[in-house]
This record gives C-alpha cells, structure tokens and sequence, in this order.
C-alpha cells in the first residue's frame, strides 16, 4: 500500500476541490438552513462522471473504486458541500446493485445513478430492530410472479430525491437459528402503498429524513437484487463502503471547519495580538488536526481493503469511528475559536457541526463500533 498518491489521484482531487469549490460553504449553508437539496452540485458532479467513478465504464462508470469514491466525498466535504447521498445512492445503492444486481437491473439503474439522474436510496432501519438486523420485522411475501412488502422503516435519508429503494425485506426465517433471512428489493418511491412521512431534526441539512408505512406495497419478483434470502452478505457489502465515505465525509468536514477556523485565528485580534498566539486556541486545532489525519489513513486503509476483496469490517468502523470524533472535535473547536461568532449564521459552522454530530451515532453508532471492536477485534465476551 504506497500511501503517495499518484498524480491521477492528485488531478483528481484538484478537480474535485474547482467544482465543489464553485459552489462552496455558502451555497451549502443556504440548502442546509432551508432544508433544500443540493441539486445543482448534485448534477454537476454527475455530469462530471464523478458520481459514478466507482461503477463500471460499462454501465456508464468510471472504473474505479471506493478509494476514489471516498475522495469525490471528502473533496466536496472539505469545500464546504458535505452530500449525505453519496454514502446511500453512490456507496450502498451503487456498491450492492453493481455487485449482485441482474444484468436487467444494473442496466436500468447504473448509468442513471452514474449520470446523477437518479437517485437510489437505502431502508434498513426499524424502530424495534436498532442496530440488530436479525430482527427486522418489515416482510417481502412471495404471491405469485410478486412480492408483497409490508413494514415499517425509519430515518430513511432522501426519499423524496429518490426514484426507487434498496429495501432490506424478510423473507423467512433460518429454522436452524431462528434469524431473519433477508433479501433486497428494488422498490419504486411511488409504488402504491408506499407512504413516506417526512421525519423532523433539528439539525440543519440539506437532506430530509423520513418514516416509511408499506402496506402491501407490490413489485415484481424480479426486483430482488441478487438470491432471494442472501441479503445479510448483500447488506455488508453496502455497509462497509457506506462506513468508508462516512469516514471521508467527516474527514473533509473536519479539514472544511479547521480551514476556517485557522483563518479566522490568524486575522482576529485582541489587543494587537492574534488569537492564533494563544495556545488556548491553538492546541485544540492542532490536536483536531492530527486526529482528522490519522483518520484520513484509516478510511484509505478501509477503502483499499475493499477494492482489494479483503476483509475490510474492522477497518471500516474504526475509519468511520475515528473520523465522526475528529469532525465533532475540529467542529467544536472552531466554533469556540469563533467564540459567539460561531454561533452567527454568517459564519455558518452550525449546519457543519450538526453533520458531525450526526454521524457519531449513524450509520452505526459508536458504541456500535465500540462493541464490534471489543469483541471482534479483542476477542472480548460478546456484550450485546
């Protein structure tokens, strides 16, 4: 693993910094405070190639993996324009379909979600089920040449810009263990049935979250993506790149947040002296700045683990852990260096610091990843 980047990656980053650039921290902070999607960067970057830089050239991709994802995510981050979506459309939705998907459905919905002009979203959670899959109740019934979907699913991220669902269903139950098998299903967002209900948060972001009620919401048997109830080894291959991005959102966030801090430091005075001299203000920049770098090395580390068809779970949670920490530490560090400024609108670290926050506890928790550590990683009992 060379951990010079390579002049490509280089350009590529580059390239990535002049169109989220264009944009940049107050186009952002406007969508965020309204609670409006980020459409126009959204379709830029589509029209770019860079929202489909790790499907394949075939289906109108660039080739390439989740390394270079992660830079499209942290790139655009660190320019001030954070896009949730490309951890649930670019990572899982375009991850799952290109790797199990029928020739049919990678057809359909690859060059679209490469071009931008779909969107692909993920429903796994349920209130009763938590971070415990096994025990998800929503069902897919097999009724003929149909399945008939019924369920609940909640905080599903950007519904209202998707076209369809990744919707993790079950479709029995392992008589040997008693655990959910699960499958995928490709559901249309305006199927018959489906009612999506807008959830409210407090934090401020240009994605909206929803509940979902299926009832008896029906799509063809051909919608299932992959074997019918081979969706848990389906899912974890979404999840981990879903984890990877996470981990290079927070990492550009964090080196977005720090940017600006740092220059406000250096040009706020008070009594003739940069607020930069005081070590009160410095230290905890620095620190927040080595803690974004290690975690930048380790969502790399993930990132390549999975191009590569290595285990890459652990690798994973710790990236996505590490990095949430140091983006909810560089966020709270430059709001203090703003002191009240920091909770001006004008300044707009806010919207930055809620992501943060945000991310410390979705998509996985990081007690979650605490847990998997200790018990994966350590071999220490089983805790949960």
């Amino acid at each position: 693993m060379d951990l010079q980047e390579t002049d490509e990656h280089r350009a590529l980053r580059a390239t990535l910094r002049d169109i989220a650039g264009a944009f940049g921290p107050a186009y952002y902070v406007e969508r965020a405070e309204a609670g409006e999607p980020c459409t126009e960067l959204w379709h830029e970057l589509g029209k770019s190639g860079f929202l489909g830089i790790n499907l394949p050239e075939e289906h109108g991709g660039g080739g390439a993996g989740l390394v270079e994802l992660a830079m499209v995510v942290e790139e655009t981050a660190a320019a001030g324009c954070p896009l949730l979506l490309l951890l649930v459309s670019a990572a899982i939705s375009g991850e799952v379909i290109g790797a199990f998907g029928t020739p049919e459905q990678q057809r359909t919905w690859l060059p679209r979600l490469a071009s931008g002009e779909s969107k692909v979203v993920f429903g796994i959670t349920e209130p009763e089920a938590g971070s415990n899959t096994h025990r998800l109740a929503t069902t897919a019934r097999r009724v003929g040449d149909e399945y008939v979907v019924r369920g609940t699913k909640h905080y599903i991220s950007g519904v209202d810009e998707a076209d369809a669902l990744l919707l993790v269903t079950r479709t029995g139950t392992d008589e040997r263990t008693g655990r959910a098998q699960l499958s995928l299903l490709i559901v249309p967002t305006d199927a018959p049935g489906l009612v999506a209900t807008p959830l409210p948060v407090s934090a401020k972001l240009p994605e909206k979250q929803f509940v979902l009620h299926l009832d008896d919401v029906r799509v063809p048997a051909d919608a299932v993506v992959g074997e019918e109830g081979g969706g848990l080894h389906q899912v974890f291959h979404g999840l981990n790149p879903e984890r990877v991005t996470g981990a290079a959102l927070c990492v550009g966030v964090a080196r977005h947040v720090l940017g600006k801090a740092a220059e406000y430091a250096n040009t706020r005075a008070v009594w003739d002296t940069p607020i930069a001299a005081h070590q009160g203000v410095s230290h905890p920049l620095a620190k927040a700045k080595i803690e974004t770098e290690l975690a930048a090395l380790m969502t790399t580390k993930a990132a390549w683990f999975h191009d590569r068809g290595l285990p890459a779970g652990e690798a994973s949670n710790m990236a996505k852990y590490a990095a949430a920490e140091a983006a909810h530490a560089a966020a709270e560090a430059a709001i203090q260096t703003h002191g009240g400024n920091g909770l001006a609108t004008e300044y707009g670290l806010l919207p930055y610091w809620g992501l943060a926050r945000l991310l410390q506890i979705a998509p996985v928790s990081r007690e979650m990843v605490l847990n998997y550590v200790a018990q994966h990683s350590l071999g220490l009992a089983r805790s949960y």
